[in-house]
């Protein structure tokens, strides 16, 4: 399938949902692309998994912002694949550095100012899923990189989880206009 043809099967995925992260963010390394900067040269012509231009794409002409976490131990090399690609443009942050996921995330949030609970993840590490879940943002681990089905799932538990923390809001704003009023029976 071209760029083309997923960035539109993308779009229509993408206006399926009436809630929407403010920002999504991918790692790299079998994520975006099939492979491990660290072992690849910079001479080298990188390639993204196949639906992956296509959705970056549709999530722009969207309006959605786009971050990169990546604990590349190569960030030069992840950085240069990123300029050959021509998509240094599409991402608001870039956090290229081997550490955890966690305080690429905290970097990501100072610079953008978006709520945890606004950005949708995706990786191909388990690991990173469960530590940055815990953070509030909502994960997605993808098995042979970010395809189209990734981006329904991540939508479809993006608005599942927003839509938990709204009735959450409302219960408690409930609950603290009558703090009276708990289940107490007398």
């Amino acid at each position: 399938m071209g760029d083309e043809k997923v960035k539109a099967e993308a779009l229509q995925i993408i206006g399926a949902f009436q809630v929407l992260p403010r920002l999504v963010v991918f790692d790299l390394d079998y994520t975006l692309w099939p492979f491990y900067c660290e072992c690849r040269s910079k001479r080298e012509m990188p390639s993204l998994y196949p639906h992956a231009k296509g959705i970056v794409y549709a999530l722009k002409d969207k309006g959605i912002d786009m971050a990169i976490a990546s604990r590349s131990p190569t960030a030069d090399i992840a950085e240069t694949f990123i300029n050959k690609l021509s998509i240094k443009s599409m991402f608001v942050a870039q956090e290229i550095f081997s550490s955890d996921k966690t305080d690429h995330f905290q970097r990501i949030r100072s610079r953008t100012g978006v709520p945890f609970n606004s950005m949708l993840f995706f990786d191909d590490e388990n690991r990173n899923i469960q530590a940055v879940s815990k953070m509030g943002v909502t994960s997605i681990l993808v098995g042979n990189g970010v395809n189209l089905g990734a981006l329904r799932e991540g939508l479809t538990k993006f608005s599942e989880n927003w839509n938990m923390v709204e009735k959450n809001k409302q219960k408690w704003k409930k609950f603290s206009q009558n703090p009276e009023s708990s289940d107490k029976k007398e």
